[in-house]
Formats: structure tokens, C-alpha cells, sequence
């Protein structure tokens, strides 16, 4: 089987990193990849929202399936147009992936089939949204509604933040048409989780728990990022907590979807806030997340390609997926200055010199004109991802093998796979 992936970030290289591992897969090619993605595939340079080039690329060499990686292509409907070329494709259509592109979309999603979540209301006019800041009192949530790269969620601790925060998003427009309309939500205290799961229109079925970070600093603080580092399983999960996701917010959304018509096929990102009051909801990512996805999928027994044929199919009860005991941790490398602005071009060393069993996923690499260095090229530029016998082994793996990668400006957190507590 030939596998096109989408995309060219960690959840990219991490995925690409399992299928190699597939009896079932000949041939993987990565639109367009990066530096790390290279050594497990080949990297074509065609960008990820060029559909017609993703499209072409895929019929002329006669690719079996698409998976794709990032939330944009899949909102401007690839597997849509990749469908009517005849590739079978693992990854929501256009109309399921307005629960990530648009925070409204899926709220009133959330309200309509009564899945726990916070209070909330939505603005398209902005002196409407100054006059209504503190609604939910402080902090107050503050969400552009479309697509804005895991950084338009703004969390303001007093009036003079929330008003900052509305005219960056409605006025200066930093997310461009993503700030057209703006979601209010009430604060939700507790710890944060997330827990993926495959789909089709007959199942829903979790992977293993996990746990990111998505402000840039120790202790969790400064802005939101893409996510810092992520470890799997989650140490807040229980037997009973997992059994009361799955009644009162997996199984009713399977039950909306099809009750909405919504084929959903893919990945359903869930993330959750466990609070005083039970697991509730706060985001819907149609997709794999990153870096959730470097830790859980180091930790995947089964065949990835496997159940990627078994969602397509609808297939997806008729499989058994295993997961392996070992806890994983992954740290991710940033550029100095992510999520603000950044240098690029810094060369990397000692991506050599970890451990076996340690994988670096590539998040923003490139290799150098003339030289074939391995240079960043983005915010988050590794992921440090290792597996332990125990939660403690793997964390100190992967911050032992985090000490012997370095670029200029490099910076991370110290405290990933402790307990991400919310909570003021």
C-alpha cells in the first residue's frame, strides 16, 4: 500500500514513524515533511493546503490512501475533493471539520445534545463584546472563532485584558478572519486532559489518555502555544473517570453526530477540563493532536495502518487495538521568542547522540542550502519522546536525552509530565 501524509509537523513525523513500522505499507511519501520525516519517508514539496497539487500528486502515482495531518487542509475540504479523485482518505470532510473550524460550530453542538461543557456566548460586533466583557466574571475565556494555529484562545484576568484581548482579535484583526466572530466562555476550573479517539459513523473508540501543555512557561504560564510536551497515560485518569467520559461525553457525541449527519471519519481530539463537577468538554481538534500524539502513538501495539483501512471501512468495531504498558514522556524544543516571533535557521547538534528507544520527532526542521545541516524552521522544532517502565523512567529519558540536543535560543519546559493543575 502507498500512503500519502499531509502535513509537516511532530504529529506528522510520529505518524509516519508508525505506518514504516506496517507490513502493510510499501511506500509512504509526506506533503511536504520535514528534515526528521525524511528518514521514514519521502518528502514531496507540495504544501498542505494546495489541494489541486495534493490531488494531482496523489492520482498520478496512484496513492491508496491520504492521511491527513493539520486542521487547515482538512477545513478547506481535501478529503472531500481527494474522495472524488477516488483515494480513500483517513481524515474528517468539510462539513465534520467545522468542529474545529469554528468554535461556535461545535458549541452549539455541545448545547444541542446536552454533552457537558461551559456556559458560553458568541459576538460578531466588537463594541457589542466590550460592553459585555466580565460577563463570566474573572478570568474570562476569550476565543477567536475560527482557525488560529492553537493560539487564539486568550485567557483574560481582569477588564483591561479582556479589552486588550478583544481589540487584538476584533480590531487589529491578528487572526484575520478567524476574530470575525469571538466565543465567550465561562473559566472552568480543575485539570486539563485530553484523550483521542478514532471514529467512524458506527464507533467511537479512546486511545490511551494523555496530557499536554499549552502555555509556553514553567508552572504554566505566558501565552498559549501548540503545545509544549505532552506524556501518556495521563496520571489524573481512572478506571471510573474513563467509564464516565465515555457515557456522558464520547457515546453522546457518537449519538450526535449521526443524529446531525455528520460522517465523521478520523481522529476526534476531545479536550477536557476535570472539574469539580465531572469531565467537561472544552475543544473538539478533528485531528491528531500535537504533541499528544508523539507520546500516545510511541506507546500503539497495533498496526496504524491497519485501523486507519478499519475507520475508512467503517470497520473500526471489528479490530482490537493494544497499547503497550510503558508510560511516555515527550518534551518539545522550542525556538526562542514561540510563540511570539522567532528565528529561523539555527543549526541543531546532537540529534546523534540520544539514546536507542528515544525517538527525536521532527516538528520545524529543514536541512540547509549547501551544507545538509539540519537547521529550525519553526516554533516548536523536536520532540524528545521516550518510553519508561514507569512515569518517572520515561520523564527522565526524555529530559536526559532533551540535554543533549542544543540550537541557539533552544528553550523548554522543566516541568512536563507533572500534573497540569488549572486551578486558580
Amino acid at each position: 500500500m502507498k500512503i500519502l501524509v499531509v502535513g509537516s509537523g511532530g504529529r506528522e513525523h510520529a505518524v509516519c514513524w508508525k505506518l514504516a513500522q506496517s507490513e502493510k505499507v510499501d511506500k509512504i511519501y509526506c506533503a511536504p515533511g520535514n528534515a526528521g520525516i525524511a528518514g521514514v519517508a519521502e518528502c514531496v514539496d507540495i504544501g498542505a493546503e494546495d489541494i489541486d497539487g495534493i490531488c494531482r500528486f496523489a492520482v498520478e502515482n496512484k496513492v491508496d490512501m491520504a492521511v491527513i495531518g493539520p486542521e487547515v487542509p482538512l477545513a478547506m475540504g481535501i478529503t472531500d475533493a481527494l474522495s472524488e479523485k477516488g483515494v480513500r482518505v483517513f481524515g474528517p470532510n468539510k462539513k465534520c471539520s467545522q468542529l474545529e473550524a469554528s468554535k461556535s460550530f461545535t458549541k452549539a453542538f455541545l448545547a444541542r445534545h446536552n454533552i457537558p461543557t461551559a456556559g458560553y456566548k458568541e459576538f460578531t460586533d466588537k463594541q457589542e463584546l466590550l460592553d459585555a466583557v466580565g460577563i463570566y466574571g474573572y478570568p474570562m475565556v476569550i476565543k477567536a472563532d475560527g482557525l488560529a494555529a492553537g493560539k487564539g484562545v486568550v485567557i483574560a484576568e481582569n477588564e483591561a485584558d479582556a479589552k486588550k484581548a478583544v481589540e487584538e482579535m476584533m480590531g487589529a484583526r491578528i487572526f484575520g478572519d478567524a476574530g470575525d466572530k469571538v466565543v465567550v466562555e465561562e473559566y472552568l476550573t480543575g485539570v486539563e486532559a485530553s484523550m483521542l479517539c478514532f471514529v467512524d459513523e458506527n464507533s467511537i473508540v479512546p486511545m490511551e489518555s494523555a496530557q499536554d501543555y499549552k502555555r509556553v512557561f514553567d508552572g504554566d504560564k505566558g501565552p498559549n502555544t501548540g503545545g509544549m510536551g505532552s506524556y501518556s497515560p495521563s496520571l489524573v485518569f481512572t478506571p471510573e473517570l474513563e467509564k464516565r467520559i465515555m457515557d456522558e461525553i464520547l457515546l453522546p457525541t457518537l449519538k450526535g453526530f449521526q443524529e446531525d449527519g455528520l460522517d465523521f471519519k478520523g481522529v476526534l481530539f476531545v479536550g477536557l477540563m476535570l472539574s469539580a463537577d465531572g469531565p467537561k468538554v472544552i475543544e473538539f481538534n478533528n485531528r491528531f493532536g500535537d504533541p499528544e500524539t508523539q507520546s500516545v502513538l510511541m506507546r500503539l501495539d497495533s498496526d496504524l495502518a491497519e485501523i486507519f483501512d478499519a475507520v475508512i471501512d467503517n470497520k473500526l468495531a471489528d479490530i482490537d487495538i493494544k497499547w503497550k504498558k510503558e508510560t511516555a514522556v515527550c518534551v518539545v524544543l522550542a525556538s526562542g521568542g514561540y510563540p511570539g516571533s522567532y528565528e529561523k535557521g539555527k543549526v541543531i547538534s546532537g540529534l546523534a547522540d540520544v539514546d536507542d528507544g528515544v525517538e527525536v520527532f521532527h516538528a520545524g526542521t529543514a536541512f540547509a542550502e549547501g551544507s545538509g545541516a539540519i537547521v529550525t524552521s519553526g516554533g516548536r522544532v523536536l520532540g524528545i519522546t521516550a518510553l519508561g517502565a514507569t512515569h518517572d523512567e520515561a520523564r527522565a529519558r526524555a529530559f536526559a536525552n532533551a540535554k543533549r540536543i542544543s540550537f541557539e535560543g533552544m528553550h523548554y519546559r522543566n516541568d512536563i509530565g507533572t500534573v497540569n493543575n488549572t486551578a486558580k
